[in-house]
């Protein structure tokens, strides 16, 4: 396929993000339009492509990001944005196709909602309003309709996930009876990619979906055995609202209750593709397009491989579409509980690294000793490695080798030490300690102690242990510090 110049609206939200570097390593120029160009700093390709600053309403604005352009991505969308969200929509929609007629763009490719239900939400509505926008203009337009996309940072998917993982039992809408037809990102990728190189004249809609037809109440029982958590009960009571239904998102999810509504609201419709005509155009891989479960299991490949960092949205680009991003939402991921503290400290930065890569063993953790020891035999009784294995050097650590019941994940000599929990619990616990330098050449102690629950007891004990984090964590770091600053004294 001859690389083209494309335009990439919505850079910033989950497709556009994960797009872009897709489009770049099939040899495509790429242009992004934005309103706010600080929002793509953290993107890792930033330095790959143009920036073209504009209102996605303003024509001529639009016009001018469009010249040079044969293919537009119209991955704008404006869910959550107020109750007239409708109506901004299809003026944006209308705004863009004028500008695209005006800029004789050869394409238009926009991802819509799949459905063909008639009584429609509002959310389904103003999708298919804009497809309808965007067929009619002049420009040959391709629509693909996907229902729910799964992958890290896919809001129907994080909904999914987050009710399953903190909810073993609940009281569900009828809409956990509605059949859809779930899509991994990775084939979403695959097919707008695919569709830049598509014969100019093709001006229509397809149906995309993976290979699964399943219910969002059998979608929450896979992800439940493939994050190796325990069958859901779930009840379903058809007396809940959808203005109900998106308060009970509201308070078990971290979703904004603003997004939740009109996407809760759109559930009821069915999401099952008529047609798979797409696949004539940009045939199927060799492998097939992924099932639910496969698409899932890589999505939570992350913490199975326990590769978490210190958050979501820090985590590094790998290239895997359904890994998070650095500009995904903070609910984006899955939960992350974190407990973080710093400090200044009267000592040299060799002299707090000398103090942090002797921690554990006989040199201890430098708080509450006896709630360390008690933790330790806790973690014993329940079948666990307790801090029985000590330290192999009291100086030096090496990556890879256990320190009581914690492993050494990342050593970078001077800087951070990350340890990772081998201890009994209902989730995944890592604990960093890092040297940083302030503005003003102050040598300061960073710390920080992440847990990522499974399922509600993960939930469960780390609100119940979060009262003595101030305790055991806020003197852990005074007492590192003060060990420091006795050996700049030993020196000086």
């Amino acid at each position: 396929m001859a690389p083209v110049k494309c335009l990439v609206t919505g850079a910033t939200g989950y497709v556009g993000g994960r797009l872009i570097p897709q489009l770049l390593a099939d040899g495509h120029d790429v242009r992004v339009m934005v309103r706010h160009p600080e929002r793509l700093r953290d993107f890792p390709w930033i330095d790959q492509v143009e920036v073209a600053v504009a209102d996605a309403g303003d024509q001529e604005a639009v016009e001018r990001a469009l010249e040079g352009v044969d293919v537009a991505y119209y991955l704008m969308h404006s869910l959550g944005s107020g109750p007239d969200f409708e109506a901004t929509e299809a003026r944006i929609a209308q705004a863009f196709a004028l500008a695209a007629q005006e800029a004789q763009l050869a394409r238009i490719i926009y991802l819509g909602g799949l459905t063909h239900d008639e009584d429609l939400s509002a959310h389904m509505k103003s999708r298919l309003e804009v497809e309808e926008i965007l067929l009619t203009c002049t420009v040959p337009t391709i629509v693909l309709r996907a229902a729910v996309i799964i992958g890290s940072g896919s809001l129907s998917f994080e909904m999914v996930r987050y009710l399953t993982e903190r909810l073993p039992a609940m009281v569900t809408p009828k809409w956990v009876n509605t059949a859809t037809q779930p899509i991994a990102i990775r084939d979403v990728l695959r097919y707008l990619v695919g569709c830049a190189g598509l014969p100019g004249q093709i001006n229509r809609a397809f149906d995309i979906g993976g290979p699964d037809v399943i219910t969002y109440e059998e979608m929450m029982q896979q992800y439940a055995r493939t994050a190796g958590l325990r069958k859901r009960l779930i009840v379903n009571v058809p007396v809940l609202t959808p203005r109900l239904s998106s308060r009970w998102v509201g308070v078990v999810t971290p979703l904004p209750i603003a997004t939740a509504r009109p996407l809760v609201d759109s559930l009821r419709n069915e999401s099952v593709c008529q047609e798979h005509d797409i696949a004539e155009l940009i045939p199927d891989p060799d492998e097939g397009l992924l099932g639910f479960a496969d698409a899932v299991s890589l999505a939570l490949q992350r913490i199975k491989d326990a590769q978490v960092v210190t958050r979501w949205s820090q985590a590094s680009v790998s290239g895997v579409p359904s890994d998070p991003l650095p500009t995904d939402p903070d609910w984006a991921g899955g939960s992350l509980y974190t407990d973080e503290r710093e400090g200044e400290v009267d000592a040299s930065p060799e002299q707090l690294w000398a103090v942090i890569e002797g921690v554990g063993g006989k040199n201890g953790w430098y708080s509450f000793p006896f709630a360390w020891e008690i933790r330790g035999l806790f973690d014993r009784v329940s079948g666990g490695v307790g801090l029985r294995r000590g330290r192999r050097d009291p100086r030096h650590l090496m990556v890879g080798e256990p320190l009581d019941f914690w492993r050494v994940e990342e050593l970078i000599p001077g800087q951070l030490l990350r340890l990772r929990a081998e201890m009994k619990l209902p989730g995944l616990a890592w604990l960093e300690l890092e040297v940083r330098t302030s503005p003003t050449g102050k040598t300061l102690y960073h710390q920080r102690a992440i847990f990522y629950p499974r399922g509600l007891a993960g939930h469960t004990y780390w609100w119940s242990i979060s009262i003595f984090h101030a305790f055991v964590f806020g003197e852990m770091v005074r007492n590192i510090s003060k060990a420091a600053k006795s050996i700049s004294v030993a020196h000086s």
